[in-house]
């Protein structure tokens, strides 16, 4: 029997050009392992150029033989055939990243605040139409082109995640049709999904309303199958996501009260003050960890009870407030992190899921030992932003070690892009870990992957960081945009196709509405202007004549190295302005009886 395969099917290579035979209609094309394929364009392909969002097609068909120099990377989709030794492929698709072959489009200044732009448009439209905004009428459910589906459950998450993005398109652009979005679902998170318990001095978010004409029910626990009838950490985690962000612009006190009395509902019946760390969920009667109603979820800890404050609000509070409190909460999750989640005797991975006294659970539920490759990607672009505030060597070491694991066992060498959940362990004879469903590939782990070496080379400055990070920057701005229908796309095969079945053809769900797109191109901007390549970046708030204490405006962008960048210009409702900080970044704002629109110009220290 032949050992040669007797079927075509087509794919996706990544890789960079090693030689070109313009003669032979041949190029070479290396991938991220190493592996050199031998590239036919005897198929009379198409090649065009990468486009961000809205923009239009760019033909690049009629000279491909000009711009395959060597050195230059692009995707190639095409057709394997049985044929020769090694097998024959076709290309039929080639996608360049730039006109020229060294330049990468999604570096360019404001390629990810005008890909913000657009997605915010995109959910506005979908959620508001034309229309006044009015959450009444929010639905979590949204179908591909953003129509509205019959489900009437509004989730506070999603609505929260919803606000977090209009606010950093605010940030990032100053279009206050942003602001209003954000500003008005705060307000409704606060009038409909927020619980005020005055005897404990804390509050709880509902799960969300079931919304039936016009009667609402509050649904106190989650109706989400991992977290059924539990209040789960997670979900009081992201309610705060919007908020703290809009919080950030206008310093609206009653947000800092609410996220000041959730994070007291943490410490009084999360926190686990005996061994360390945050229960997972509790039993919403007793508000106890380890009732039996919890089930498998009793007595358990796991990446988002520990590690999802950092992102998801308290840097965030932190940038806002310079508040120490949130320091010093940031550094026990981080410690907490650094001792307990690595597991190099076992895996490459980090552990995600624990019991009560740190034993690895690898039985629960769906997760079994089973590793989230873009949990590990987060803990390291966080840990990397941690240690811009509190340096330590185990913050850099292990955000490093995971950044030089994580291509190797988590990411697609040939076609570029990063999995989703594989097994942590390898068993006998195996050659790589091996998945837990599928092979396909969700958006928010290609913003871990992104967003975790972009800060690896800001920081670091080593070059193979940079590497991943243009790579992973190239998949997701290849495929995941969804230039016909507006916004991206939940996952995508392989190959790079969108998947669009089930809950993943949706632009709206309880896993998706527009928190880690908008994340992305907020970071995405900040980390490749300010840290990269030394470029200025305009920022935009709206502070409340009763917000920030003592009227300071603090306007750092993230978690940055002191120094890194400095305030070079201010202006209050387009008026010059010079009462700031240039190193504190922080402005003083003017006694006003109303609100003001500030703009800051920030400037890394290298372009000054």
């Amino acid at each position: 029997m032949s050992d040669v395969m007797s079927f075509t099917f087509s794919d996706t290579i990544a890789g960079t050009v090693s030689r070109h035979d313009p003669v032979g209609r041949a190029f070479g094309l290396v991938t991220a392992d190493g592996r050199e394929f031998e590239i036919s364009l005897a198929g009379d392909p198409s090649a065009e150029l990468l486009r961000n969002l809205q923009e239009p097609y760019v033909d690049a068909s009629g000279h491909i033989d000009d711009m395959l120099e060597a050195g230059r990377f692009l995707f190639v989709y095409g057709v394997f055939y049985p044929e020769g030794s090694p097998p024959r492929f076709e290309a039929k698709r080639l996608i360049f990243m730039d006109g020229k072959a060294a330049e990468f489009r999604f570096e360019e200044k404001n390629w990810w605040v005008d890909q913000l732009e657009k997605i915010a448009g995109f959910y506005r439209q979908a959620q508001f139409g034309e229309g006044p905004v009015d959450f009444a009428g929010y639905r979590t459910e949204i179908r591909l082109g953003g129509e509205k589906t019959t489900s009437h459950v509004q989730e506070t998450d999603t609505i929260s995640r919803l606000v977090y993005g209009m606010a950093s398109a605010f940030l990032l652009t100053g279009d206050e049709t942003y602001l209003e979005v954000a500003e008005q679902g705060t307000e409704y998170l606060r009038e409909h999904m927020r619980f005020v318990d005055h005897d404990e001095d804390v509050i709880y978010w509902y799960h969300g309303l079931s919304v039936n004409g016009d009667t609402e029910k509050k649904l106190f626990t989650s109706e989400f199958g991992d977290d059924y009838h539990a209040i789960p950490m997670y979900e009081q985690i992201y309610a705060l996501a919007g908020p703290v962000q809009t919080y950030r612009i206008t310093g609206d006190p009653r947000i800092r009260r609410d996220a000041d009395a959730t994070v007291r509902l943490f410490d009084r019946f999360f926190l686990d003050r005996e061994q360390g760390g945050y229960f997972s969920h509790v039993d919403p009667i007793l508000m106890s960890p380890d009732h039996e109603s919890l089930g498998e979820n009793r007595e358990r800890k796991n990446w988002n009870s520990v590690g999802d404050h950092a992102p998801a609000y308290l840097i965030n509070l932190y940038l806002a407030t310079g508040d120490r409190r949130y320091a010093d909460m940031l550094e026990y999750t981080f410690d907490t992190i650094v001792e307990r989640f690595p597991d190099d005797t076992h895996s490459p991975f980090v552990q995600e899921r624990f019991h009560r006294d740190w034993s690895h659970d690898t039985t629960h539920g769906w997760q079994q030992n089973r590793a989230v490759v873009g949990h590990n990607l987060k803990i390291a672009w966080n840990l990397m932003r941690m240690h811009t505030l509190r340096p330590k060597d185990s913050y850099l070491g292990l955000a490093t070690a995971i950044g030089d694991t994580m291509p190797a066992v988590g990411s697609d060498r040939q076609r570029g892009g990063w999995y989703d959940v594989v097994e942590r362990v390898k068993d006998a004879g195996q050659e790589a870990h091996h998945f837990a469903w599928h092979d396909r590939k969700a958006w928010w782990q290609q913003e871990q992957a992104i967003l975790a070496y972009l800060i690896l080379h800001g920081l670091t400055g080593r070059e193979d960081f940079l590497r991943d990070a243009r790579r992973a920057e190239a998949f997701y701005n290849a495929f995941f945009l969804d230039h016909d229908e507006g916004a991206v796309y939940f996952n995508v095969l392989a190959s790079g196709l969108p998947y669009l079945l089930g809950t993943e053809r949706l632009k709206g769900s309880h896993s998706m509405s527009m928190y880690h797109s908008a994340e992305l191109c907020y970071l995405g901007a900040v980390y490749n202007n300010l840290l990269i390549s030394g470029r200025p970046m305009d920022f935009w708030f709206k502070p409340h004549p009763d917000g920030f204490p003592g009227r300071v405006l603090r306007v750092a962008p993230d978690l940055l190295p002191a120094g890194r960048v400095r305030i070079t210009e201010v202006e209050i409702d387009g008026s010059p302005h010079d009462d700031y900080d240039a190193q504190a970044l922080t402005v003083r704002l003017p006694e006003t009886p109303r609100q003001v629109k500030v703009r800051v110009r920030l400037t890394p220290e290298q372009a000054s």
